[in-house]
């Protein structure tokens, strides 16, 4: 069982210090995909003066970007960093970092028609191109912090986590979540890379993970090794649906996913094919015509 954290205080608009060196505010966009909402943090030291990073401005709302503004007001914002570019976190970035003066950073985002486009809350910001392409391995800095990118695809093609030094953090974006598993949708989404990508997180010995929705992960490597059982024992039941006679998505779905949300059947839908394509690819399942959600699969 993940150990799932769901609970903690918050208000809409507020900026709350969540650590010596880290600030939170929560967009108002909450939804079966953003849990509360969108938390856009804040790295640097509260003091006047200080240069500071902000993480994921979240999605175009004026209220949010007021609340932005007022939170890093008397700084200098040097710094904007985007995990990736779904719509509830990377819109905002360049009327933010328009006003504040700041650089935007961010991988490069993934071809336009790659995007399960209208399957998800959570589409593709078309807009969005950043002033610095970032790969991987590339550290930041500002008054009394040291950010690494650390490339984490899997989610999305081009999602990128960002680590603090000085606190042993990670900032996870979507790649990993307190609150709830992370889907994994197809064609930008891919399952064999999401696990890669928890390897390496895994690898890493963070202290402390800061998703972009909900509460931080504090118990690490506990939950990060539940999440990763969670993932392998999903292919194992999509396996067991093909050995039962299933043969479509559509089959499959209302017996694994019966206690779900059934909002969250078409995301679901999504991740059942991330891991049949990745099945596919093992040489373990066979697709008719090819790995889609409308076709037929059978084991080898």
């Amino acid at each position: 069982m993940i150990p799932y954290v769901r609970q903690f205080d918050f208000a809409y608009g507020r900026r709350d210090q969540v650590s010596p060196l880290i600030q939170r505010v929560i967009a108002d966009n909450p939804g079966p995909f953003t849990f509360t909402g969108t938390g856009t943090y804040i790295v640097g030291k509260p003091e006047a003066g200080a240069a500071v990073a902000v993480i994921d401005p979240g999605p175009l709302d004026d209220a949010h970007l007021a609340a932005l503004l007022a939170a890093v007001e008397g700084r200098t914002v040097s710094h904007v960093l985007v995990t990736h570019t779904h719509r509830d976190h990377a819109p905002l970035a360049r009327p933010f970092a328009a006003t504040t003066g700041a650089t935007i950073l961010a991988a490069q985002p993934p071809a336009r028609d790659t995007h399960a486009s209208g399957a998800l809350d959570e589409d593709d910001d078309a807009d969005f191109a950043p002033d610095v392409v970032l790969s991987g391995g590339e550290v930041m800095a500002g008054d009394g912090w040291t950010m690494e990118a650390v490339f984490t695809p899997g989610h999305a093609s081009n999602h990128m986590a960002f680590a603090l030094h000085e606190e042993n953090a990670l900032f996870s974006g979507d790649h990993v979540m307190g609150w709830s598993t992370t889907v994994v949708a197809p064609p930008d989404g891919n399952m064999r890379d999401y696990l890669r990508s928890l390897d390496t997180v895994i690898a890493r010995e963070f202290t402390t993970l800061w998703p972009t929705h909900g509460p931080p992960i504090t118990e690490v490597r506990l939950f990060l090794e539940a999440y990763r059982a969670h993932r392998l024992d999903r292919e194992a039941q999509v396996l067991a649906r093909l050995r039962a006679g299933d043969r479509t998505i559509a089959d499959m779905v209302p017996v694994l996913y019966a206690a779900v949300d059934q909002r969250l059947w078409p995301a679901a839908s999504l991740s059942v094919l991330a891991h049949l394509i990745k099945l596919v690819e093992d040489g373990v399942v066979a697709a008719s015509p090819a790995p889609a959600l409308s076709a037929e699969f059978r084991l080898i």
